[in-house]
């Protein structure tokens, strides 16, 4: 969520008289009230691979086809440009604005694959803390299903002691 879409629900909530705000999900845009009919936001570590590997995929296609004519497109360029025709110093700067917008381009494609890399591996990662977490949470709750008493009433250990 922007930072700018956090300020605009805060302002809303405010004009609504709400003192309360709600993070668990957004007012669905055609009635307007109760949550999104789009549910939440799940993305298995699959998806998160086959995002990265069509990213991998995008830069290799790019790094073997798109760089092809630049060399040429340069050559040309630099002749023309002896030979006195203007022509050769407006295609030095449209091969050269083509291989800046390449390299941003390779740049993008290798940030999503390297991103969804990293990502899978923080995930698994947090993950394995939660089940650990858990785990010992559980454990620990299980050592308190021995009661001393009756359900809903406290514990007569810890109950203060009359004085006499």
């Amino acid at each position: 969520m922007a930072w700018d879409e956090w300020e605009q629900l805060k302002a809303d909530a405010k004009t609504r008289g709400s003192t309360h705000m709600q993070l668990n999900h957004l007012a669905d845009p055609v009635d307007g009230g109760g949550p999104s009919t789009y549910g939440d936001l799940k993305v298995s570590n699959g998806d998160l691979a086959q995002i990265g590997k069509e990213a991998h995929s995008l830069y290799t296609q790019l790094w073997d086809k798109a760089r092809v004519a630049q060399t040429t497109s340069e050559s040309a360029a630099g002749d023309l440009t002896q030979q006195g025709f203007t022509l050769g110093k407006g295609l030095k700067h449209a091969a050269q604005r083509w291989d800046d917008q390449l390299k941003s381009l390779l740049d993008a494609c290798a940030q999503i694959s390297n991103h969804m890399h990293v990502t899978q591996k923080i995930h698994a990662g947090d993950d394995g803390y939660i089940a650990r977490t858990m785990s010992s949470i559980d454990t620990l709750d299980a050592g308190f299903d021995d009661r001393v008493g009756e359900p809903g009433k406290k514990n007569p250990v810890y109950s203060p002691k009359k004085k006499h």
